[in-house]
């Protein structure tokens, strides 16, 4: 279960060694006040404009970030790829993601600061399950299938899997050889807890405030699809470890 954390009270020491990262896809009504508390927690920050129509890109030009734009609409695993592959181009500790919408709170970037100095090789995931009642119904369903099988694949249970708020080590995404970019969507994020594990990585969860109720547009999560994505990935990945460990001999004496 998740657990309290207290808040870290030298802030500055983190704030040059970790970079935010930001996608966003038509968030102009949300993007500007998040990157601008982001900006209050975190040194750099990056938003990757995934091919928006509306004002998102003009909503953020006055602000010191950097901004990186898709020449159209890529899905939110490509984004995320391209801003790791920006921030690992520096010497840095971790990344920090979290979703353009106005959900996350910023103000929890410390938590997840103070998770990191007690567990540095964890991938921290701040989760939301511990007020259930606070998801919409149509997501509530899907977020505890994809629970399921990714904890029956990773051998332990992860709390909120689909949660975009995260700590990755930079340890970590240099190892990464990930295809779900490939998906164009939130398969991405479910593949990082999966390989993850698989690279000795264990993942810490921690509680996150959430804003639901009042969203300023619909969820790019599509819970019946996104979710029948996650779930082929799920089983593709069982199925080539098991057909792995099937193809291994044994050695005769």
């Amino acid at each position: 279960m998740p657990q309290s954390l207290p808040l870290i009270i030298d802030k500055e020491k983190f704030k040059e060694k970790f970079t935010a990262i930001i996608p966003a896809y038509n968030e102009g009504k949300t993007i500007r006040d998040l990157v601008n508390t982001t900006a209050n927690q975190i040194s750099r920050v990056v938003v990757v404009n995934d091919g928006s129509a509306d004002d998102t890109c003009q909503q953020l030009v006055d602000l010191p970030i950097e901004l990186l734009s898709n020449t159209s609409n890529k899905g939110k695993g490509y984004s995320l790829w391209r801003g790791f592959h920006l921030a690992l181009e520096s010497e840095l500790e971790g990344v920090i993601t979290l979703d353009g919408d106005g959900q996350p709170q910023p103000e929890d970037i410390p938590r997840f600061l103070a998770a990191y100095s007690e567990f540095p090789d964890h991938l921290i995931i701040g989760t939301r399950v511990h007020d259930l009642r606070s998801f919409p119904p149509s997501r509530r369903w899907a977020n505890q299938l994809a629970n399921l099988g990714i904890s029956l694949a990773v051998g332990c249970g992860v709390p909120d899997t689909q949660s975009g708020f995260r700590l990755y080590p930079a340890s970590l995404l240099r190892s990464l050889q990930l295809n779900s970019h490939r998906y164009h969507g939130f398969v991405f994020e479910s593949e990082v807890i999966i390989e993850a594990v698989k690279l000795g990585f264990k993942i810490h969860s921690i509680p996150i405030a959430t804003i639901y109720g009042n969203e300023l547009r619909r969820s790019h999560f599509h819970p019946a699809w996104d979710t029948i994505q996650i779930g082929k990935m799920i089983v593709g990945k069982i199925a080539s470890q098991i057909l792995k460990s099937g193809s291994k001999k044994p050695v005769k004496e």
